[in-house]
């Protein structure tokens, strides 16, 4: 996806839903990284109260912050309503990690105006740019 470059070089804070506070779920091992990359992570997860140093909202409307990149580890299921929590966040991009797929979600943020990264791992991203 062209759009990747652009999206991890403008992006500061990244809220990811989902996000468990066990260091061996690979939430934790994407935020971790993405953190220790210079980027401002947002746990939203409402079993959390803290995870990597910054307090948990129990979903995105909590978020009292800007949100750049929504990065979701959730099961398709719930992909729509984060999208449209992120749609009025006004936030710039929904990334839906791998095995992450909703179609029709995907089509209703982009018709929000959001960028939409689906079925991608954003450290995998991240890394692969960083090689390059």
């Amino acid at each position: 996806m062209s759009q990747i470059p652009e999206i991890l070089r403008n992006a500061h804070t990244i809220a990811v839903v989902g996000l468990s506070g066990k260091r061996f779920r690979p939430s934790y091992g994407v935020a971790e990284y993405m953190q220790r990359s210079g980027y401002r992570i947002i746990p939203v997860n409402p079993r959390e109260t803290q995870v990597l140093g910054e307090p948990s909202y129990p979903d995105l409307d909590a978020v009292p912050d800007a949100i750049d990149i929504v990065d979701i580890f959730r099961r398709p299921e719930f992909v729509p309503e984060i999208v449209e929590a992120a749609i009025r966040k006004s936030a710039k991009v929904i990334w839906m990690q791998e095995g992450v797929i909703h179609e029709d979600a995907a089509r209703r943020a982009m018709e929000a105006g959001l960028t939409v990264v689906m079925d991608r791992c954003i450290l995998k991203d991240h890394r692969r740019l960083g090689a390059a």
